[in-house]
């Protein structure tokens, strides 16, 4: 058997990770001692293991939560696990090509620095200047700014 420290040690986890984990429910062999402290044996640190595999792609807690109950049913829910693990890759896709928007809009912000470092262009990036030059950036102005009299 082994303390939260030794499980954490074993699986590379923060021992307040193994601690929430286990207070989750992620963990449905732990056991505890006389004193009511956390111990875990083969299977408990397998399946902390297993919650730190779905934690780094991303998974949200709950639904390790429901991969977990999945996993105590049996081999009959192999389907609904299976379609766990794809919804889930369905939203790490999905935030990827988010991403990828977001690195190309960089990309763009940084080239325009370059070019107003090196003096080619106006400050276009600071919007107190923006009255002055609102025609660069129609990526912002969506609508004829409203202006007060």
């Amino acid at each position: 058997m082994y303390t939260v420290k030794e499980a954490a040690r074993l699986t590379g986890l923060t021992e307040h990770a193994v601690r929430f984990y286990t207070d989750k429910g992620l963990v449905p062999s732990l056991q505890r001692d006389h004193n009511n402290i956390r111990m875990f044996d083969e299977e408990s640190v397998n399946w902390l293991h297993g919650v730190k595999c779905l934690k780094q792609s991303g998974m949200p807690i709950e639904a390790i939560k429901t991969y977990v109950d999945l996993c105590l049913e049996g081999d009959e829910t192999i389907p609904q696990r299976f379609a766990l693990i794809m919804e889930h890759k369905e939203a790490a896709l999905a935030q990827l090509e988010e991403a990828k928007r977001h690195v190309a809009h960089l990309e763009q912000k940084t080239a325009l620095y370059q070019a107003i470092l090196e003096q080619r262009l106006p400050d276009s990036a600071n919007p107190a200047n923006w009255d002055e030059i609102q025609h660069m950036h129609a990526d912002v102005f969506y609508s004829p700014p409203v202006r007060k009299a």
